[in-house]
């Protein structure tokens, strides 16, 4: 069997990973706050840990791994969106409206992750499905000594878990000094966080032993994961933005909730995403989500390439330059495999499969799949077939290479000014003028179409800048 190494932040270090039970391998997400579209740094965890998701069900069995990543849908944001609606005239409680805009939001995150290759999970627990099982373990904390309620809230006592900080590598006075932490009169030390917190009755609210109120967000992922995976499971992971407090906290509540237990095993974290070298932020204007590089006709494969040429661990920086890059390459790869469809009974390239077990490296793996297409003779469908199996690995490759083209062309078709640039070529030899062959050729590059003429004839292809308009107006 395949050995797979990880790098877990816990034990800052690469360790060879051992499922708790090969059986049931077990893995765990943070996925959204469902109040708006996904930007693209929330894009990089949801490839990272699908190319994990690919390389597990491959090494265990397709129905041996189980991937759980959630969607928290009861958030002081969305019941302000929800809220800004009503008070904009919707007459509707506001209840319906969070659950219609979370609806609407969990659409657009599907529809958008679809568009990367991300596989959907086993299981998407909606936070709102889980409010017992929340409550439940707040109980056990507080019979077991590690939770407090005060005027209405319930804080976790932070103090009580001595292994507090381990995950990010810091003492709980240490944090206090370089933290902001929400000062409240009703806790017993600053660093101890909400569990439960009453809600106001424009507020969405279940009814609880502390009175009318909801969850706080750490709480939600230790009650989802736990129901749904263990208490005890395989792998834990997100943006190592939620390494603190997010998953300190996870830590804390869970392992005191359940004491003969250890949660997660394995902690993995991607590092932040960066714009041409700068932090992504709306201050700066280079901010955008997922939907608006899609919609600027950027293919969510394109996406997906651009963020495995850079390892998981390292800081990722978005560029355009790396943008064309990853189009010219899935251009010669998806020429390399033509119409073929993957051949499932072939075994992947070792190259890729060691490479991502090597703590995923992904750059490693795409430089092996390069090198696995450039060996391949044209019209070898069994070879090309083989490709496609190892791009599976990556989540690349899944259509064929017309669907690519007709992915990019914005589904026009370019066969028809092919066409015509044929009769003029053909037209041109005999008169020896080529001035109506230039002239459509320099159009056509001019809109960013690729033109390639051999003996055999023209062939057309959407490239870098390709402008669907211009195009059109050239048919």
């Amino acid at each position: 069997m395949v050995e797979i190494k990880l790098t877990n932040t816990r034990t800052r270090s690469k360790e060879r990973f051992a499922p708790i039970d090969p059986q049931d391998v077990r893995m765990y997400l943070c996925g959204p706050t469902v109040y708006d579209r996904a930007h693209l740094g929330n894009a990089r965890p949801v490839v990272v840990f699908d190319v994990l998701y690919r390389l597990l069900r491959h090494v265990y069995g397709e129905d041996r791994v189980t991937y759980v990543r959630n969607f928290t849908d009861v958030d002081d944001k969305i019941n302000a969106s929800a809220l800004a609606r009503q008070q904009a005239g919707d007459p509707r409680p506001l209840e319906e409206l969070i659950r219609e805009r979370t609806e609407e939001t969990i659409g657009w995150y599907h529809a958008d992750m679809d568009a990367l290759g991300a596989l959907r999970p086993d299981h998407e627990p909606r936070a709102t499905d889980y409010i017992p099982q929340m409550i439940s373990m707040i109980e056990a904390l507080i019979a077991k000594g590690h939770a407090y309620a005060a005027e209405g809230h319930v804080l976790f006592d932070v103090r009580s878990f001595p292994a507090y900080g381990r995950l990010s590598g810091r003492s709980v006075d240490d944090m206090i000094a370089g933290a902001r932490v929400e000062v409240a009169p009703f806790k017993r030390d600053p660093m101890d966080f909400v569990l439960w917190k009453p809600s106001s009755d424009e507020e969405p609210g279940w009814e609880s032993p502390w009175g009318r109120g909801r969850p706080g967000w750490h709480i939600e992922c230790s009650a989802m994961s736990a129901a749904l995976l263990g208490e005890s499971f395989d792998i834990h992971g997100g943006g190592i933005d939620l390494q603190f407090p997010h998953h300190e906290n996870e830590i804390a509540q869970s392992c005191c909730a359940h004491p003969h237990e250890d949660f997660a095993r394995v902690w993995l974290h991607n590092e932040m995403l960066q714009v041409e070298g700068k932090k992504m932020s709306k201050s700066l204007g280079n901010f955008f989500t997922v939907r608006d590089l899609l919609d600027q006709g950027i293919p969510g494969e394109v996406i997906r390439y651009v963020f495995l040429m850079t390892h998981y661990r390292k800081p990722m920086d978005w560029t355009a330059e790396k943008v064309a890059e990853a189009t010219k390459t899935l251009d010669t790869l998806y020429e390399v495999v033509g119409e073929t469809s993957p051949d499932r009974s072939q075994a992947p390239n070792p190259e890729v499969v060691a490479a991502l077990a090597d703590d995923l490296n992904s750059s490693a793996a795409l430089h092996a799949l390069i090198r696995q297409a450039g060996a391949i003779r044209p019209g070898d469908t069994a070879a090309a077939a083989g490709l496609k199996r190892s791009a599976g690995l990556l989540g690349l490759l899944p259509m064929t290479g017309g669907e690519w083209r007709r992915l990019k062309s914005g589904g026009i078709d370019l066969s028809g000014l092919g066409a015509r640039l044929q009769e003029l070529r053909i037209a041109a030899k005999a008169s020896k003028d080529f001035s109506a062959v230039d002239a459509l050729k320099s159009a056509l590059l001019a809109a960013g179409v690729e033109v390639r003429m051999t003996a055999a004839g023209v062939d057309l292809a959407p490239g870098a800048g390709f402008d669907a308009e211009a195009v059109e107006a050239l048919k």
